[in-house]
């Protein structure tokens, strides 16, 4: 079975008899109905709704929840989240429970704080390991295949904070927002996004002959850019791309390039979204 063992991610404890309510009011994500045992996609926005900070949360089994994010960006969240805090009877404080391992196709019997990443199809058994990993080979290139494959976008590799809404990175797919639970940071903006059907940047799989450059190349047709790679693997990335631009560039038989070489798109596996001619978009 596959293992990775991240160096790069921090996770922060929100405990307290405010919790939940606390979090349900400032995160894209539906912490109420968040189940035991699996880790959530989920986001504080910008008032303007384009993502600042993206995390996974889970509950941490004694009533509290953990949120599990990139290193560098976890300061100024504890800082963000201790201003909206106020008299909220909330403690946030770092875990001792890191992030020690992710596994894939993992049919064993998982020992200590383990949940599903959701963001995947629950088939490949993607788990998250936290407070101790379990013995394995670290295979930090099979993981970036692995999010490639079905779509599933970081911060860093993928996209900036504050450069994209959540529609742009599949949050409208993957349960990372939800459109039915009250209010939260930015909701407005996503909230009317999702009914007036304006996601136009979406992500994409970039497959190519030769070997992908780096994230943050373009992507162009004709001389102009209709996206950016991001995780690369190989000859594979994903990609954040005007699906209306590249659908019109493969509709005219002009060639999708980056760096002066041709690639295919293709959209990843699970998602309810559809190049513009074709099925509406069926995201929730």
């Amino acid at each position: 079975m596959p293992f990775y063992f991240p160096t790069d991610r921090s996770v922060f404890s929100i405990s307290g008899e405010d919790a939940e309510h606390f979090l349900q009011n400032l995160v894209t994500c539906n912490i109420e109905s968040l189940p035991e045992g699996v880790a959530r996609a989920g986001a504080l926005l910008t008032p303007q709704g384009k993502i600042m900070w993206d995390f996974l949360v889970l509950r941490d089994g004694t009533g509290g929840y953990l949120i599990d994010l990139r290193s560098d960006l976890a300061d100024a969240f504890v800082r963000r989240l201790t201003m909206y805090k106020l008299r909220a009877k909330v403690e946030i404080a770092e875990s001792a429970k890191a992030l020690a391992a992710i596994s894939w196709q993992n049919d064993s019997t998982p020992s200590g704080l383990v949940a599903l990443d959701s963001r995947f199809p629950e088939s490949l058994q993607v788990r998250r390991h936290y407070g101790s990993a379990p013995d394995g080979t670290d295979d930090r290139d099979g993981w970036t295949a692995l999010r490639i494959a079905h779509g599933v976008a970081e911060s860093g590799p993928d996209f900036e904070p504050g450069d994209v809404f959540p529609h742009d990175v599949s949050y409208d797919q993957n349960g990372g927002v939800d459109f039915r639970k009250g209010c939260y940071v930015g909701q407005e903006v996503v909230s009317r996004m999702q009914h007036r059907g304006t996601a136009r940047r979406r992500l994409v799989i970039a497959s190519s002959d030769v070997p992908l450059p780096a994230p943050g190349t373009a992507l162009e047709a004709g001389g102009k850019t209709v996206g950016a790679l991001g995780s690369v693997a190989g000859d594979t990335a994903l990609a954040l791309a005007r699906l209306d631009r590249a659908r019109d560039a493969m509709d005219a038989g002009t060639p999708i390039t980056v760096d002066g070489h041709a690639v295919a798109l293709s959209l990843p596996p699970t998602v309810g979204y559809r190049w513009p001619d074709e099925t509406a978009d069926k995201g929730d």
